[in-house]
């Protein structure tokens, strides 16, 4: 999820730079009136129009990369923690055990909301205009398949972190093994 809102901020940030520079890009300059010069921005330096082709090649570029029809497809890392003392188990291996595997399922819902997203549902009760009872709560339905395990890691004396990722060849797969069947 983070790899996709580094994408959608990246994407933002280029078409705030390009409408920026858009309306700054046709202006000529008055210091030069014999040879055209096209200005960029106030505060870069002014570029002659024999350099404005290549400018547009970048910005094609830079379109090109950004189109939607190429698609990078990223690694999707989840992390889990859990806590070894509230685990059920006879002795404390058993414990700690379990604190890893309540980890890793953990990992695994984070992993299912960031490709299948959260449903959530909520209900207010209003009596009289006063707030009697408000809920809510998070629904993740999804398959998981394809997660590595990256690191199990002791996270003080008492917690488990457990990272998972699912990579971007695998996503890559599943994609195309999802269209033969749509």
């Amino acid at each position: 999820m983070a790899s996709f809102a580094k994408t959608i901020s990246t994407i933002l940030l280029c078409s705030t730079i390009f409408s920026g520079c858009q309306s700054n890009l046709l202006q000529t300059s008055s210091s030069n009136q014999g040879n055209p010069v096209i200005a960029l921005d106030p505060k870069l330096e002014i570029i002659s129009s024999s350099t404005h082709n290549a400018t547009m090649s970048d910005v094609a570029a830079i379109n090109e990369t950004l189109d939607a029809s190429v698609m990078e497809i990223p690694t999707i890392n989840a992390v889990g923690y859990a806590v070894v003392s509230s685990q059920p188990g006879r002795s404390e291996n058993q414990k700690r055990l379990m604190a890893i595997r309540s980890a890793r399922m953990a990992a695994m819902r984070e992993l299912a909301e960031q490709i299948h997203g959260l449903k959530v549902e909520g209900n207010t009760t209003v009596i009289d205009l006063m707030v009697q009872n408000d809920t809510f709560r998070g629904v993740v339905t999804g398959t998981i398949r394809g997660a590595r395990t990256v690191r199990i890691n002791p996270t003080g004396s008492d917690t488990y972190e457990v990272v998972l990722e699912i990579d971007n060849e695998m996503i890559s797969g599943l994609i195309k093994s999802a269209r033969k069947f749509s």
